[in-house]
């Protein structure tokens, strides 16, 4: 779908208003709100799935994939009017998913998500990147690489059930693994809290005949490895506000740097203020074992790839996180607004 920038005007009702600090970050980065996604951001190494059905071609009957030829074509830009687009006031470059819609293979939940592509064939070493410990890690797109990304959550779902974590959530970067994923960075606030809470995850990555193995207890061995980054992520009904966390709509920053075998994870909190709060972490992802895991084995051997945007983690199904689809006016989606996204790959 090709629109003219006007069209994206008709979009308002899903963006949340822009306040002045944001308009101003927006200058910051030299935004254009009068320019589609492609004329202020180089999208030249991402392509896009978005949550609707494509309705033709060899795609048809899966989800909407926009290949970045077409994504960072800057004569003729793309934009969806409802799930990616710019801000009408900031620029910023907007992602929107509600709670049900088509999603891709092997996932419950909907997403407006940009997919690194450094060469064209999904799954190629070319096309993606290992770190140097990788037996063949000259075969790849690159050894390491670096995202940074600017951006705010202007909305999670107001509904779901609180005794899972998913609901009321948004995944906003990841790197992702050949199956898993060794860091996801995830966006999460409760309906009747001013403040969200920004966590990262680790997750194990066993070994194939592992994959779905369980321990004594029934529980999968392959599990996600939380950090609370601002806030605290597991909160239930009923906990008090995590008033040192991030509000819907307050700007944040986030850099994965992998250099080496170092997974350099940095967040920042009030990144434009005179008093920033910064946070770091380091993971050798070679290593294995993490946090005294056996079943790790690392990512040392693996491929992977950067992604960004809006990957919604309230989705319908009641043995999942039992969200509602009562409309968009309802609130059941997510909206992440991004100021600054830079690959450096």
């Amino acid at each position: 779908m090709k629109l003219s920038y006007l069209s994206l005007l008709t979009a308002g009702l899903l963006a949340a208003p822009a306040i002045a600090s944001n308009i101003d970050v927006g200058q910051q980065f030299d935004l254009d709100p009068a320019k589609a996604p492609a004329q202020n951001f180089d999208l030249s190494k991402w392509k896009i799935n978005l949550p609707e059905l494509t309705t033709e071609g060899s795609r048809k009957g899966k989800t909407l994939e926009i290949g970045k030829k077409e994504l960072s074509n800057v004569e003729a830009p793309y934009v969806h009017p409802k799930w990616f687009y710019t801000d009408a006031e900031s620029g910023a470059m907007v992602f929107v998913a509600p709670n049900t819609a088509p999603t891709t293979p092997n996932s419950k939940n909907t997403r407006s998500e940009l997919r690194a592509m450094l060469a064209d064939k999904y799954s190629a070493p070319s096309n993606n990147f290992a770190i140097s410990s990788h037996k063949n890690a000259e075969e790849f797109g690159s050894i390491g690489g670096k995202m940074t990304a600017t951006l705010s959550v202007d909305q999670v779902s107001t509904s779901g059930n609180y005794k899972k974590t998913g609901a009321f959530s948004v995944v906003i970067g990841q790197i992702h693994g050949s199956d898993n994923e060794p860091s996801k960075i995830v966006y999460r606030k409760l309906p009747e809290h001013e403040h969200g809470s920004l966590a990262w995850n680790y997750e194990l990555n066993p070994p194939k005949e592992l994959k779905n193995a369980k321990d004594a207890n029934g529980k999968k061995l392959r599990k996600d490895i939380r950090h609370d980054v601002f806030g605290q992520y597991n909160l239930r009904k009923g906990s008090s506000d995590p008033s040192d966390g991030i509000k819907l709509g307050e700007v944040f920053s986030y850099d994965v740097d992998i250099k080496d075998n170092i997974m350099h994870l940095t967040f920042t909190k009030n990144p434009n203020s005179a008093e920033p709060v910064t946070k770091t972490y380091d993971v050798d992802l070679a290593k294995g074992k993490y946090q005294g895991h056996d079943v790790d084995l690392g990512y040392g051997q693996d491929w992977m790839y950067f992604k960004a945007g809006a990957y919604n983690q309230c989705n319908t199904k009641k043995s999942s996180s039992a969200c509602e689809w009562r409309g968009m006016e309802a609130g059941d989606y997510t909206q992440a607004s991004f100021y600054q996204l830079t690959l450096d790959q």
